[in-house]
């Protein structure tokens, strides 16, 4: 099993797909109503899906990059405004945090072998009962 994306609703197409540029994505699926990106490595992917209605914004989405920094320093040099600067976490990431122009809260960081192998982890799985 693997996660194939993660969709966020939008009030301005435009608006965002210019941001997730701005964060260095590339676009794959370009509709008026729906825009799909590949991240820069492997092959996750997400998409946007423009919403008339309000939105409730319940939903933080979380993009890792090795270079944090040098990221950062990017994203804000074309106009990308931060909401929190790179901070270390207690959780042990690296975190930095952005909003797009809907409202969604997206983190951008830093675990390294934390992300999937904190000192607190756990192995779980059904055992049928």
């Amino acid at each position: 099993m693997n996660l194939n994306q993660v969709t966020l609703s939008v009030h301005n197409m435009q608006q965002a797909v210019e941001f997730y540029l701005k964060l260095g994505f590339t676009q794959i699926v370009d509709t008026p109503h729906y825009a799909r990106f590949v991240c820069p490595e492997g092959e996750a992917t997400f998409s946007l899906s423009l919403c008339e209605e309000d939105i409730l914004h319940n939903t933080t989405i979380y993009f890792e990059h090795e270079a944090l920094e040098d990221w950062i320093a990017m994203i804000e040099s074309r106009g990308i405004r931060l909401l929190q600067a790179p901070t270390d976490e207690p959780y042990l990431w690296r975190e930095a945090i952005v909003a797009d122009p809907s409202g969604n809260k997206i983190k951008l960081y830093w675990a390294g072998e934390n992300r999937l192998n904190p000192p607190w982890r756990v192995e779980k799985r059904y055992t049928g009962e």
